[in-house]
């Protein structure tokens, strides 16, 4: 007997799978993946209430993580996946459980634009309410509820920290969580030097000096630098800055940025640039450490500020301006070997509090 067209929609399979996902984790992934393999459509609902999540992201030390966010990393990682749609409902909140539960489920049933055949869940214990949501028809079907494959949870990952799971953290979202820090400084005092060799030693991505390229292409040092050389510094430094924290491991490493620059425009140009001083609005850094240029002046071809009393002058218009902009920086000085400990310090201050 032939199927009518209506028939054929009742037979499809329209799978659910929801969470708040903070954070969105492996564990989720794994899920999502396992769930769309057994329906023919699957839907992600990424639930969200902005008090309680607010409250969530903060006892657990993280910052706030907005729903299109988390929203937004589940797309990425299920892009390839044809029979996953990704949405957003807002979470009622409430002291009332049963509310909680009921009224969750009505908004969740209005969001799907389908009849629900199947609940997907890591928690037999939810059963209860799906039959009383969605129906005594609804098809639960549990996922890795031991959490064997992927031994993990979001209530693990806030109470121990993003950095002790960061090998159950999807793709996508690592970059949120990466630790950037700048190193910062006037010339030759060692930057290019200590960032490699930070990247290094923590296995992972740095940013190189992007004035020093644009320098070395057009074969002069700064002093011939004109306003659209600038402009290419500055974006294409943050340009940098988005293809590596793609591929970093924790942390990113970044030799200058756009105080730098702006320093840099205001020793050859007399002034300061607005469309750096726009992108120093713009960038948001979890350190600086400023080094000092109390290490040996090395000639390369492209310095120019070599007289010690120059350079102690420098590094005071250098600090001031950081200071004038309420950046707070750690100061780096000493041989080379006392600043790589300082700055292994303050580094491991900083990925462990």
């Amino acid at each position: 007997m032939k199927m009518t067209g209506i028939e054929r929609k009742e037979a499809m399979t329209v799978g659910h799978y929801g969470g708040k996902f903070i954070p969105f984790h492996k564990g989720h992934l794994y899920a999502i993946t396992k769930a769309a393999a057994q329906v023919d459509k699957l839907y992600v609902l990424v639930s969200y209430h902005e008090e309680r999540d607010r409250k969530l992201c903060e006892e657990a030390g993280l910052d706030y993580i907005d729903f299109k966010r988390r929203q937004q990393w589940i797309m990425t990682s299920t892009k390839n996946m044809q029979n996953v749609t990704v949405l957003a409902v807002e979470d009622p909140y409430s002291e009332d459980m049963e509310y909680l539960w009921l009224e969750g489920g009505r908004r969740m049933i209005e969001a799907i634009p389908e009849k629900i055949t199947h609940i997907f869940s890591s928690e037999s214990e939810y059963d209860y309410w799906f039959r009383r949501i969605y129906g005594e028809d609804i098809k639960h079907i549990v996922i890795d509820e031991a959490r064997e494959i992927f031994p993990i949870s979001a209530t693990k990952i806030r109470n121990e920290g993003v950095f002790a799971n960061w090998d159950m953290i999807p793709e996508a979202a690592k970059p949120y969580y990466t630790k950037k820090i700048a190193i910062v400084g006037v010339e030759s005092c060692g930057k290019s030097t200590l960032t490699r060799n930070l990247s290094l030693l923590f296995g992972t991505e740095y940013v190189e000096e992007y004035g020093r390229t644009v320098s070395e292409e057009i074969g002069d040092g700064s002093s011939l630098l004109t306003e659209e050389h600038y402009k290419e510094i500055v974006f294409g430094h943050k340009h940098m800055e988005y293809q590596k924290i793609k591929k970093a491991n924790k942390l990113l490493f970044i030799d200058s940025e756009a105080v730098v620059s702006q320093y840099y425009a205001k020793m050859y140009f007399g002034k300061e640039l607005d469309f750096i001083e726009g992108a120093i609005q713009a960038q948001d850094y979890d350190l600086y450490l400023f080094l000092e240029p109390d290490v040996k002046w090395v000639a390369d071809g492209y310095r120019t500020f070599n007289d010690p009393e120059v350079r102690k002058k420098t590094n005071e218009i250098l600090k001031k301006m950081f200071d004038d902009r309420g950046i707070k920086y750690v100061t780096i000085s000493g041989n080379y070997e006392e600043r790589l400990d300082r700055a292994i310090e303050q580094i491991t201050k900083l990925i462990t509090k």
